[in-house]
This record gives C-alpha cells, structure tokens and sequence, in this order.
C-alpha cells in the first residue's frame, strides 16, 4: 500500500515536472494594463517593462526587488529613461528580498494605485511561481497578465523551481 502510494506521487511528480520544463509561459503581446510589475532578478525583465510602457500598453511601472545602493537617477541612465519618465510612471520597490514579498511589495503597490490590472513580467521559468504568489495577495478582482521574458534556463534551475512551486503551493494549502 505504502508502495504504491510512493509510486504514485513519484510518477505524478514527474509528470508534473514534465509539463512545468515543456510549457514555460510565454510573452503576453500587446495586451492593455492598468500597471506592470517587473520582478527584478535576470535579463531582459527591465526592459520587458520598458517596452511596455514606450509602446503605451500601460503608464505606470512598479520595479520590485531594487537594491537599495540603486539611486533613481542611476536606474535612469542605466535604462535610458528621461526624467519625465521617472517622474510620472515609474516607481522602485526597495522592500522586497524574495519572491514572497515581490508579491507583497507589488500588491500593495496594486492597491495604493487602483488599478484593476497589471502585466506581471518575470521570466518564463519563474513565472508560475511568482504569479501564483501575486494572485494570493493581489487585491480581490485584480486581474494578472502573465508577461513571461523568454529564456534558456539549465535543467537545474528548472527542478529546483518546479520545487519551490510544489512547496508554496503546500504551505498555502496546509495555511487555509
């Protein structure tokens, strides 16, 4: 009995990680938001949020996860963004550490803001995880658009992602 429970979590588990290293999410196009969150952490995440403000998909921009040493001046030059720019649409989160309080940061952004939408952009393999934490403390009725930076992640990055999810999604199951 213990045995065949054992299997079938092993096989499940496996499936599971099959499909979460096959079917990494992808970018979302052109899709309006009342905001963007960029999750700061890896290539191309910055200025997938860039893009999304020049090409008038949103105009406003939540950066989570900025090191403190980074001054607003700095992250301007560093992505070529004018003064104006940083004025009105942009805002650095220093708060958070983690993915965890990524989502904290960005929900309470989310709603200091109104807004009834954001475009959550994180890269691909990071994705599910990050948008299921956002999803759980998002004001009630925001609506999450998955924009995922594409990469070339190691298979090891991939297990110990798929992981990470597994057991956020325990603890919140075991919490409710």
């Amino acid at each position: 009995m213990i045995t065949r429970f054992i299997l079938i979590v092993a096989v499940g588990w496996l499936l599971g990680l099959t499909w979460f290293a096959v079917l990494v999410p992808h970018a979302a196009g052109t899709v309006q938001t009342d905001g963007v969150v960029v999750l700061t952490g890896a290539p191309g995440r910055i200025q997938r949020g860039i893009e999304a403000l020049d090409k008038g998909w949103t105009d406003r921009m939540l950066v989570s996860g900025v090191d403190r040493e980074v001054k607003p001046n700095e992250f301007a030059a560093e992505y070529h963004l004018g003064r104006a720019t940083m004025k009105c649409c942009v805002e650095l989160g220093y708060r958070s550490t983690d993915t965890r309080t990524n989502a904290l940061e960005a929900a309470r952004w989310i709603a200091a803001n109104h807004l009834r939408s954001v475009r959550l952009v994180t890269t691909d393999w990071h994705m599910r995880r990050a948008a299921f934490d956002l999803a759980s403390v998002a004001p009630k009725g925001t609506h999450i658009i998955e924009d995922a930076v594409r990469s070339k992640p190691e298979p090891r990055t991939l297990l110990v992602e798929y992981n990470k999810l597994l057991a956020r999604r325990i603890a919140v199951w075991l919490g409710s």
